[in-house]
């Protein structure tokens, strides 16, 4: 018989007959890895324990200890099984397709009946009894015309259109799980009795077309989560309690920030106090990019279509853009406008204006511009994902030799821009020439060495991203950790020749030639709607007291003290803080609960003993005690706190 040779982990080699499986080599290891064993990486890709191995190869054997690999079977079998319930409890139900997702799966089922939160109980004990049976888990491979029978006598549309999707000469995978087979590349645990029982729990129903095609059939889409063993999903569940409290969507409406409503899908209706804090921070970003030398300009909302073709944007960008026809005076035809999807274009027109020299780069030009795109209805996620934004947006005209020096700037900028704001962990990732690509080598060195420079310049590791940049540049992205842990990708530094290029930017070298310049667009922010959602989630709505729309209530405790408490607010207002008076005839309890839900950092209540000692019971957001601070002093101290970071 034939041999093969494997490379193991410690490099190693033995010799094994052709066709041998990923189980019986971990058997001929040991009797214990054999028992642990649930699967395999054959030159680095994920193998089925069950699958003949028919060249020389290396390969490691996975168990449950295995991270990546473990979750990976774990949740694609959760989906199997999941499957396999609710056809046992609804025969006539229709199965689709269950890919694994972050942190479990889904899969797709075709049903006359919608599920309802008592189904997934069902399903969730079903589910429960097959893993319990300790059914094996087996898998063979079919040639096509077999496999599109067996689907078509089952009656399973939907089977046999992936079938008919699945390239030709690619292995027609079947799977079984017990007696309930399913079409899989797999690879897959040995038994259903591998799976941890009590480390699943399925999260709910939603819609979703056919391949995402809203032509195509509405199906019915039931999502769970899955981990390696109780604890770790006990963790997930607490953090997503506390990601629900903290949803923005929620805090909005309690603390009357904004709305959103049908007539202007995928836009926002900013009320007083969200404005506040809008606003707020847009004075603080201008004020720091005036202080870091950027100039700011203010571009049309609706352009011609001429220059989104010069640029690129109509040929690549025209799906999500919001066209504007209009009907000129005199014109035989309609003319086509485009409401701005990114400033980048307007801003090259400003620069275009006039004759550029060296002397003027490198030239930092910043826009709060507000731009429009397309999103489809069902990418929209309250004030995160719109269609209405305005970005932080600055483009630095520059040369190749500047690079280095603008992006380590640029680096710095930001980290005192995010330790302001309150994000203290943060990572950069740097991404390089993808393998379709303009540009010589040389360039392509020398603008990725630029970016990794600047990194290492200004303090910062960075993490390698090959092949990940534009076909034009490399990129820096910026990745936030909030407070609960979750990652949110918000600033950017993208190197551009090729934008300038096209719409004929240049300056005047010190050689006397026209040269063409380079462009870094560049954000801190990303968006304000965006990145606003992001601070009331990091913060849980208890955002810091100079960014706090409502800063402090004034709250009597009794009506004798109303004429204090106008006098206590007008103080506040003068030393320049958002204050406001409740003098309403209801308990103090009350009005400190309800302000409170409203995020309030600060309550001062003042009675008798205040009004006679002009003193005021200080009490701050989340806090149970109170005290009782002297009007001055108070006075002095919060005027402080509520400074922006940057006057301070």
């Amino acid at each position: 018989m034939a041999q093969i040779s494997l490379t193991f982990p410690d490099g190693s080699q033995r010799e094994f007959p052709r066709g041998v499986t990923a189980a019986e080599v971990a058997s001929s290891i040991s009797k214990s890895l054999a028992k642990k064993a649930i699967s395999a990486s054959v030159d680095g890709a994920h193998w089925d324990l069950a699958w003949p191995l028919e060249s020389d190869a290396s390969i490691a054997i996975h168990t449950m200890a295995d991270d990546a690999p473990a979750l990976e079977l774990i949740r694609h079998d959760f989906a199997h099984v999941m499957a396999r319930a609710v056809q046992e409890i609804w025969p006539d139900t229709k199965v689709t397709i269950g890919p694994v997702t972050e942190k479990g799966w889904f899969y797709d089922f075709d049903r006359a009946e919608p599920f309802t939160p008592e189904d997934l109980g069902r399903i969730e004990a079903k589910m429960k009894e097959i893993i319990n049976a300790r059914e094996p888990v087996r898998t063979e491979i079919w040639d096509r015309e077999r496999a599109r029978q067996h689907y078509i006598d089952a009656g399973e549309p939907f089977k046999v259109e992936l079938l008919d999707r699945i390239p030709e000469g690619a292995p027609i995978r079947m799977y079984w799980h017990g007696d309930w087979q399913d079409l899989c590349r797999g690879p897959h645990l040995q038994t259903t009795g591998q799976l941890p029982a009590d480390a699943f729990k399925l999260m709910g129903v939603s819609g979703a077309y056919w391949f995402g095609d809203v032509s195509r059939p509405m199906l019915q889409r039931v999502t769970g989560v899955a981990f390696r063993n109780r604890e770790d999903l006990k963790a997930h569940l607490t953090f997503l309690e506390e990601a629900a409290k903290r949803d923005h969507r929620k805090l909005g409406r309690e603390m009357d920030l904004f709305h959103m409503q049908e007539e202007a899908p995928g836009q926002i209706f900013w009320h007083p106090n969200g404005w506040t804090i809008y606003t707020t921070l847009q004075d603080y970003m201008r004020r720091q990019q005036r202080r870091d030398g950027y100039v700011e300009v203010n571009t049309p909302q609706v352009v011609n279509r001429k220059l989104w073709e010069a640029s690129g944007h109509w040929e690549n960008y025209r799906e999500n853009m919001f066209i504007v026809e209009v009907d000129e005076d005199g014109a035989r035809d309609k003319v086509i406008n485009a409401l701005k999807p990114m400033n980048c274009p307007c801003h090259v027109q400003i620069f275009n204006v006039g004759l550029k020299s060296y002397r003027d780069l490198p030239l930092r030009m910043a826009e709060f511009g507000s731009c429009a795109r397309y999103e489809p209805s069902g990418a929209l996620h309250g004030i995160m994902r719109v269609r209405g934004f305005t970005q932080d947006d600055a483009h630095i005209f520059c040369t190749l030799d500047q690079i280095e020096a603008e992006s380590t700037k640029f680096i710095e900028f930001l980290a005192k821009i995010y330790a302001d704001l309150g994000f203290e962990r943060w990572r950069v990732k740097l991404s390089t020439r993808p393998e379709k690509r303009v540009g010589s080598d040389e360039i392509w060195d020398r603008m990725e060495a630029a970016l990794a420079n600047a990194c290492t310049a200004a303090g910062y590791e960075y993490e390698l991203f090959p092949g990940e940049g534009a076909f034009y540049a490399p990129k820096l992205e910026f990745v936030l950790t909030d407070a609960i842990g979750r990652d949110w990708q918000c600033g950017t530094l993208q190197l551009d020749p090729n934008l300038p290029e096209r719409l004929d930017a240049s300056y005047v070298g010190e050689d006397g030639a026209k040269h063409t310049p380079f462009m870094l667009h560049r954000a801190c922010l990303g968006s304000f709607e965006r990145f606003i959602g992001i601070l009331i989630e990091n913060h849980a709505g208890r955002l810091p007291l100079w960014l706090a729309p409502r800063q402090v209530v004034v709250a009597s405790i009794t009506s004798e003290a109303d004429g204090y408490v106008a006098e206590v607010v007008a103080a506040l207002q003068k030393a320049g803080l958002r204050a406001e008076a409740d003098t309403r005839n209801e308990k103090i309890n009350y009005k400190v609960r309800e302000h409170s839900v409203g995020k309030v950092p600060v309550i001062l209540a003042v009675g008798h003993r205040e009004v006679e000692e002009r003193t005021v019971s200080l009490r701050r957001l989340g806090e149970k005690d109170t005290r009782v601070v002297a009007l001055e002093t108070v006075l002095a101290g919060l005027a402080a706190e509520a400074t922006p970071p940057d006057l301070r």
